[in-house]
């Protein structure tokens, strides 16, 4: 008969111990959570907003989302076949690196893959994000959207970067200005100045690696 893994107790001593009853309580959570539901993901994120995953939380109401504190999740998962807290799910935890988390859900995998697959949502990109055009701001008048810039913020424009000038209260570029060119890694200034100018470059998306079920690991 097979040896049952759920009762073993790992100790949390290779993880910070600063916060170790928050650890602690993420641990069982990970542990019930893995006894509960039929199907263990993983995923990862790009461009993460606490918003967007809130939205995500909100919508999927009957499963439970872990993202943040790979560690404390691998060691609840069990990282060798002695301390998994079930068969093979060791293997599900090596997958527990970089900006991923874990999703216990009873939906059947495909309608899982088919809501991710369809929901993005688009944002503001933050500096060290690379730009997916290139975005060029024309000589005269400057305008966010449809209407001219408030003349109020030409020091904001100026202090990015932006060689802006006062015309009759109105601001104005001498000359074309280049904010960012596709593929840059944009500077906290670039971002800044996309973002007034109302042009999101980001794009919040889930992505799915794999997923657990009855002791074997399934790859999408």
């Amino acid at each position: 008969m097979a040896k049952s893994k759920r009762n073993k107790i790992v100790p949390l001593t290779q993880t910070d111990k600063k916060g170790r009853a928050g650890k602690d309580a993420l641990y069982e959570q990970i542990r019930e959570c893995a006894d509960n539901y039929k199907y263990i993901w993983i995923f990862s994120v790009e461009n993460m907003r606490n918003t967007y995953l809130k939205n995500v939380r909100s919508e999927l109401k009957t499963s439970r989302f872990f993202f943040g504190r790979t560690k404390v999740m691998a060691k609840a998962l069990g990282t060798s076949p002695e301390d998994e807290h079930k068969d093979n799910l060791h293997k599900l935890a090596e997958q527990l690196v970089g900006h991923v988390g874990l999703l216990f859900t009873n939906v059947e995998p495909q309608e899982i893959q088919e809501y991710f697959a369809n929901y993005t949502e688009s944002d503001y990109a933050r500096s060290g994000v690379k730009a997916t055009s290139t975005f060029v701001v024309p000589a005269g008048p400057v305008y966010r959207g449809e209407e001219v810039f408030p003349h109020n913020m030409e020091p904001q424009l100026r202090s990015l970067g932006m060689p802006t000038t006062l015309n009759n209260g109105i601001i104005t570029l001498t000359n074309e200005y280049r904010v960012c060119r596709e593929g840059q890694t944009l500077t906290p200034e670039q971002a800044q100045l996309l973002k007034l100018f109302l042009v999101p470059m980001a794009e919040f998306q889930v992505t799915l690696k794999s997923y657990y079920k009855d002791g074997e690991i399934f790859r999408v």
